[in-house]
């Protein structure tokens, strides 16, 4: 099964290079992919909300997924995982970017972005929500455009974020209702 996933990585990678690597999309994508970098802009944006007191806890648990997930991928699997970048194993695939020092599996890019976004897509209005997922999606995908990733990893990525947001978000909006040591009005 690991054969056939890594088949499918590698033949999906050598696609996007031979046929959307052309003209200003190189430039572009480079740039977009430096926008997750170490969630930079992502920790940007929920500073940026945490001021605003419309917008705080939407901050405050965009926030704490984000650092969930980069507990999961960066210190707990990333390291026990040691997946090797696709071009470190495939010649045919080709880095456009600088080499990176943290092995592949999964995309720290994909679970900070997902993280983020999806809990602000909860808890913002969509006309924000949805151009961060967006966003988001978009740095990802320049994560397989520049070769550092496989497809598999940005997947991967993507779910444990999908798993954290809606768990962050789901005891978020309840502690709102219930906090411990309480009593509750379930009625």
């Amino acid at each position: 099964m690991a054969q056939l996933i890594t088949a499918w990585d590698v033949f999906v990678l050598e696609w996007i290079q031979e046929n959307l690597r052309v003209g200003i999309l190189v430039p572009l994508m480079k740039g977009i992919t430096h926008l997750g970098d170490s969630g930079i802009f992502w920790i940007a944006l929920v500073v940026l909300l945490l001021f605003f007191k419309r917008t705080r806890k939407a901050g405050a648990v965009a926030a704490v997924s984000v650092a969930v997930c980069y507990v999961i991928v960066n210190l707990l699997i990333k390291p026990l995982a040691a997946r090797p970048r696709p071009y470190d194993l495939f010649p045919a695939v080709q880095l456009i970017i600088e080499r990176q020092a943290d092995a592949s599996f999964p995309s720290g890019h994909a679970a900070n972005g997902f993280a983020c976004s999806l809990v602000l897509l909860r808890m913002l209005p969509k006309k924000a929500g949805v151009p961060l997922v967006i966003l988001a999606a978009v740095i990802s995908f320049s994560r397989l455009f520049v070769g550092v990733h496989y497809p598999s990893d940005v997947i991967a990525g993507f779910l444990i974020a999908l798993a954290v947001s809606q768990l962050t978000w789901y005891f978020a909006s309840s502690s709102a209702r219930c906090l411990p040591f309480r009593s509750c009005d379930r009625s």
